[in-house]
């Protein structure tokens, strides 16, 4: 008896916590939604506060718990940061903009992409105000277009050239009895070479340190226009490491004031006439963005397909590119009439062969009926390539990471492993030969080899087939520019991968002269429709909390996950470009 009242017990303790989970759920919901829907209005002599302290993404996530029950999301949506900036600078209330910016989390092109916005927005006259505790070289590129910088006495300023590190996990893979058997095309298709490499193949690092130096050039040459100072001057100061504290900062002119933060909001208090003691009326970003309208109401419309994240087949998430959901959503541009012209807007280091071409095919048909420009963010490179590279028209920032126009796959043996650390064993039965090809406990025969290899070449002619058809040039000439190499765009552009250096506004401005539009008289269609947070409550919110979970646990360990859990989800020939590509 006592056993069953302790069930019971049990029963309803769990039945109660249930319930008030589920109370503190639904409050939380309602006060979300009412927060949502209260107006945001803006004071007279406001600065717009772009605090840029979360990961910048293609768009912003809708379908988390942060977003959903407060007004932070938990990342920025480049379209939404620059489409608010773009309103700041013609809505009176709005003074200025301070830039709090310390390690800001984007890549080399959303960096160019935002920075273009700031230098828009001072065209009007307004400041713009940046100061950091300390800066790093990214946010450094970013804040060098402001009015004054100024940075904390004690503060650091990281400004010493770009590098770029990869993982290498070959003596890991010794010491686990794992055999990777590799299949690629291309002296450059480096994707592969941290399963049976100690370090950078020669090819590998006469690339990188190419794109690079394209980038880094191409960032000093900005930071030299909006700082005055040659670019020469510039160089010598980055490889010579000249800076190493604050004091040498201003001295060398890449900061204009030392200060701390409550010295920055009084120099914008004097521009704005408020007394000291008075506060300064400061608008965060995601109020500011809540305040937005659109007025456009033409039934015009141009389609934006958001390409974000990894290429896999099947349907994906919001975190990347399936196959299936984005050739439903080009499929969904091209058969609707409202729709004049779409942007595929890339931002992919690749994935799948299979699901590239998938939404190739779409592409394809969807030039037959109306434009479709391609805008490259960040990376579009190997799959992220080849998906774009049927559009009418390629643009892509000077410092675009894009080409690695390769193929390769990896089919690791695992025997070594479970016979030798494990204790395991293996045998089988088979109806033929080859029934258990491919397989992963045991080596693969040479046949077996030399019928992987053949089908990652006959893959690579079919990409580079189709590359020079929509380059527009001979294959062997294109086949040059390929072997999976990675470029800049500046690099690309030279070379004829791209068409156009610009950015997403000038992909934007393409597609509808492409339309035959009238400036304004268009509205813009996002696509694919990102999923709600209710949505995500119901099909992979718990994966999703899941993910935060282990990457709280494992810290700087998480990207090692990461790249664990992309070879475990790959399946047939991959079109990829080096796994971890971290430019700092």
């Amino acid at each position: 008896m006592r056993q069953f009242f302790k069930y019971v017990l049990a029963t309803i303790t769990g039945i109660f916590i249930l319930g008030l989970l589920g109370l503190v759920l639904l409050v939380g919901f309602v006060a979300a939604l009412a927060s949502s829907d209260k107006e945001v209005t803006v004071a007279n002599d406001s600065v717009l506060e772009l605090k840029l302290d979360k990961p910048i993404a293609e768009r912003e996530s809708r379908d988390s718990f942060g977003s959903a029950f407060s007004n932070q999301a938990d990342d920025i949506g480049l379209d939404q940061l620059k489409a608010t900036i773009r309103r700041a600078k013609n809505d009176s209330d709005i003074k200025g903009i301070f830039l709090n910016v310390e390690l800001v989390q984007a890549g080399m092109a959303s960096l160019e992409e935002v920075r273009d916005a700031l230098l828009d927005f001072k065209k009007s006259g307004k400041f713009v105000v940046a100061y950091a505790d300390a800066a790093s070289e990214k946010s450094y590129y970013l804040t060098s277009v402001a009015n004054r910088i100024y940075l904390n006495p004690q503060g650091t300023l990281e400004f010493n050239g770009l590098s770029s590190e990869t993982m290498y996990y070959k003596n890991l893979f010794d010491k686990a009895g794992i055999q990777p058997q590799i299949f690629r095309v291309g002296s450059f298709k480096s994707a592969v070479e941290p399963f049976f490499r100690e370090n950078m193949s020669d090819s590998a690092r006469l690339q990188t340190s190419s794109f690079l130096n394209s980038i880094n050039d191409f960032t000093l040459g900005h930071v030299a226009a909006s700082r005055k100072i040659a670019p020469a001057r510039l160089k010598v100061i980055s490889d010579s490491m000249l800076v190493h504290n604050a004091d040498d900062a201003k001295r060398l002119g890449l900061v204009t004031h030392l200060g701390y933060y409550d010295q920055a909001l009084d120099y914008m208090k004097g521009k704005l006439g408020v007394e000291k003691d008075k506060e300064l009326s400061l608008v965060n970003l995601g109020d500011y963005s809540k305040a937005e309208d659109d007025e456009n109401t033409s039934s015009n419309r141009i389609a934006v397909v958001y390409a974000d994240g990894d290429i896999v087949t099947g349907k994906g998430g919001n975190d990347n590119i399936g196959s299936t959901r984005f050739a439903e959503a080009i499929r969904k541009a091209r058969l609707d009439d409202k729709v004049k012209a779409v942007v595929l807007r890339v931002n992919s280091p690749g994935g799948s062969s299979l699901a590239s071409d998938i939404i190739y095919r779409e592409v394809m048909l969807t030039k037959k009926v109306k434009p479709i420009v391609c805008s490259m963010s960040d990376v579009a490179a190997s799959g992220g390539y080849f998906i774009a590279m049927g559009c009418d028209t390629i643009v892509a920032h000077p410092n675009t990471i894009t080409g690695s126009i390769g193929v390769f796959g990896v089919l690791p043996n695992i025997e070594p492993l479970l016979r030798d650390k494990l204790g395991v064993t293996t045998d089988r039965v088979t109806t033929g030969k080859f029934s258990d090809f491919p397989t992963v406990t045991r080596a693969l025969t040479p046949f077996e080899k030399t019928q992987f290899q053949n089908e990652i070449n006959r893959i690579y002619a079919d990409f580079t087939t189709k590359a020079a058809q929509g380059r527009h040039m001979p294959v062997e000439r294109l086949r040059g520019f390929a072997s999976g190499r990675v470029w800049s765009g500046s690099e690309a552009k030279a070379r004829g991968l791209v068409d156009v250096l610009g950015s997403f506004d000038d992909a934007l401005r393409i597609a509808a002269r492409r339309a035959k539009l009238k400036e304004g008289d268009y509205r813009i269609q996002k696509l694919p429709r990102q999923r709600t947070f209710a949505e995500s409550i119901f099909s992979g919110f718990s994966e999703e909390a899941k993910l935060r979970l282990v990457k709280e646990e494992m810290g700087p360990m998480y990207p090692v996950y990461q790249q664990y859990k992309k070879l475990s989800e790959m399946k047939g020939a991959q079109m990829r470009m080096p796994f971890e590509l971290n430019i700092q």
